[in-house]
C-alpha cells in the first residue's frame, strides 16, 4: 500500500503543479498590451501636434484617466503607460501626473493637459480567447480652456488573456 500511496501523492503534486502553470498571464504581457495602446496614443499626439515649436520643450501633463471597469484596466497603470510611451517618443514631449487644480489659469505657454476616456464595448467571444473591443477618446487642452486643442479616437480589441 505504501507504494500506490506514494505514487498517488506525486501524481497530484504533479498535476496540481500542472495546473498552477495554466491560464497564469505573466505580468509582462499584460504590460505589454496596455503599453501597445499607448504607444499608438503617443504616436498619434506626436503625429500632428496642436502646438508650434520644438517638442522637446512641451511639457504634458497627464489627467487621470477615466476607465471602463469591463476592461481590467487600472486608471493608474494606463497613465502610467501612456507616460512611458511620451516619454519613449525620440522628440517627445515632457510628461507629469497632473491633478485638477494644478498650474489653473497661469501655466506657462508650453504646458498642456492630456485627458481620456476608454470605454469598453463588450465582449467578443472566440474559440480559443475573448477580445475586448475598446474606444479611447484622448483630448489635449490648454490649462483653464474647456475646449480641446487636439482629439483623437483610437478603437481595437484587447484580448482579455493579456489583460
Amino acid at each position: 500500500m505504501k507504494p500506490a500511496r506514494a505514487l498517488g501523492i506525486i501524481l497530484l503534486c504533479l498535476l496540481l503543479a500542472g495546473c498552477a502553470g495554466l491560464g497564469g498571464v505573466s505580468p509582462g504581457d499584460m504590460r505589454q498590451a496596455v503599453y501597445g495602446m499607448s504607444n499608438q496614443a503617443a504616436e498619434a499626439l506626436l503625429e500632428s501636434p496642436p502646438w508650434s515649436g520644438d517638442t522637446q520643450d512641451i511639457v504634458v501633463m497627464l489627467a487621470p484617466p477615466t476607465v471602463s471597469p469591463a476592461l481590467g484596466i487600472a486608471p493608474g497603470r494606463l497613465t502610467e503607460t501612456l507616460g512611458r510611451a511620451l516619454l519613449a517618443q525620440a522628440k517627445g514631449p515632457q510628461v507629469l501626473d497632473w491633478t485638477p487644480g494644478m498650474l489653473a489659469d497661469e501655466a506657462p505657454d508650453n504646458h498642456w493637459v492630456l485627458e481620456s476616456k476608454l470605454q469598453g464595448n463588450g465582449v467578443l467571444r472566440l474559440s480559443d480567447r475573448e477580445l475586448r473591443p475598446y474606444q479611447w477618446e484622448i483630448t489635449l487642452r490648454r490649462p483653464g480652456q474647456d475646449a480641446p486643442s487636439w482629439r483623437a479616437t483610437l478603437s481595437g480589441a484587447l484580448d482579455a488573456s493579456a489583460l
